[in-house]
């Protein structure tokens, strides 16, 4: 077992980003042709080796999240950062469900015959090299390299600072596992270094990487799609929104909301602005406000929400736009679905909101008219995501359009070729 100054040591001693983004593409070429079997086999020895490593990554995560503590780090920083028992089960669970997916490889998506014989198809294919450039939590490393194996991507992780050692331990067992299985050796790599001087070099990768996946602060998104050539699936603001229509079960609705916003705060799909229509105003926000109170949920609202809710702050139009990721809730009164909609589409980020009503028509004019990747019926914010989706591990969640949307698992990280079946064929 490698004490920490091993570990630094061999952290210190990397080959430059540019050998590595080579290596990276060797590897993909190889990856491409890997049958679904190899790459099962893959993801089976990576959490096997994860688990012979547990007890030492436990130990490294607890002393980062002290470093952080003693840095000043934000308590949601730190939940973020920390790997438990319970953490660490989820992370060997989702590359075993991630292996259980059907090979989202070699798919026949379309094809015919013309009349003159020649066979055209359309098939799935992987996109290359995936590079995942992220903030504070260590899962992601887990959760990217195992959907890139699955999809038969080769994957460059660089996570922040913050978690280098924990990163660097869990991805070196994923290596022995993947190699061991019979995968290229540098099918799954990490950049050991700290620093920004890493992300700049590796932002220049344009020739040997296919597709950049951020996972943090808008910042460093923003800085990563501005910052590079390579094609960025982007995962912006979770401002998601609530709205709980006048024909609202009350008690469903009640529940649907504390759920979207408590179940855990500093998550992209929590809830963080709840529109309620006027008609039912009177009835529910009384209740919403004892139940979000036994949350320790502090509530803004606009100038009728605070008539009916003596006390509350003020919401200002910055807090329609505010992502919190924090244990604030902004509320406003609206005339009707159509008043909903359209503050949904001005100030939403486009990831995930919902309704609460009895009515199919209004659900259906609402998921029709609202432009968002997840739009949830009758059901909480927080289950817009893979595991909830049936996707198993996934590496975000695109509030883009092209190239995907929504949550990104294996499937989503395939493209195509288009493939011509001949005898001789000739143009006439």
């Amino acid at each position: 077992m490698l004490s920490n100054s091993d570990h630094i040591e061999k952290i210190m001693s990397v080959p430059p980003v540019e050998v590595i983004a080579k290596q990276s593409r060797q590897a993909a070429r190889q990856l491409a042709s890997a049958p679904e079997a190899l790459r099962n086999l893959a993801l089976a020895k990576m959490a096997a080796a994860l688990e012979s490593v547990k007890t030492r990554v436990l130990e490294v995560n607890a002393l980062e999240i002290i470093k952080a503590r003693d840095e000043g780090q934000s308590d949601a920083m730190i939940k973020r950062l920390t790997i438990d028992d319970k953490t660490f089960l989820y992370l060997l669970t989702r590359l075993q469900k991630v292996a259980q997916l059907p090979d989202p490889l070699n798919r026949i998506l379309s094809g015919h015959t013309n009349p003159n014989g020649l066979r055209v198809c359309k098939k799935s294919v992987p996109l290359g090299v995936i590079g995942i450039i992220y903030e504070s939590r260590p899962n992601v490393t887990t959760d990217a390299a195992g959907v890139c194996i699955k999809s038969g991507n080769a994957v460059i992780l660089r996570g922040g600072s913050e978690a280098l050692l924990t990163n660097t331990l869990l991805t070196d067992a994923m290596i022995a596992g993947a190699v061991d299985a019979g995968l290229p050796q540098h099918a799954l790599q990490i950049i050991r270094t700290p620093g920004h001087e890493a992300v700049s070099e590796l932002l220049k990768m344009d020739e040997y990487i296919d597709v950049l996946i951020p996972r943090g602060g808008k910042g460093l998104i923003k800085r990563i799609a501005e910052g590079t050539r390579i094609p960025v699936i982007k995962h912006y603001d979770g401002i998601c929104h609530l709205y709980i229509a006048a024909d609202a079960n009350p008690d469903q609705a009640v529940a649907i909301a504390v759920n979207s916003k408590c179940q855990s705060v500093q998550v992209c799909n929590a809830l963080e602005t709840l529109l309620v229509d006027k008609q039912c105003a009177e009835q529910l926000l009384p209740l919403l406000k004892t139940a979000f109170g036994s949350n320790r949920i502090e509530l803004r609202g606009c100038d009728a929400t605070q008539k009916l809710l003596p006390g509350i702050a003020a919401a200002t139009e910055d807090d329609w736009h505010t992502e919190y990721l924090a244990p604030i809730l902004s509320i406003k009164i609206v005339d009707g679905i159509q008043s909903a909609i359209a503050h949904i589409n001005y100030y939403g980020s486009g990831h995930t909101d919902g309704i609460v009503t009895q009515s199919l028509n209004m659900a259906q004019q609402f998921e029709q008219q609202v432009d968002s990747a997840s739009v949830m019926i009758n059901a909480s914010t927080r289950l817009s995501g893979g595991g909830d989706y049936g996707l198993g591990s996934v590496v975000g969640i695109s509030t883009d359009k092209i190239h995907v949307r929504g949550p990104v698992g294996p499937d989503q990280l395939t493209t195509y070729k288009w493939v011509a079946y001949g005898d001789g064929h000739l143009r006439a």
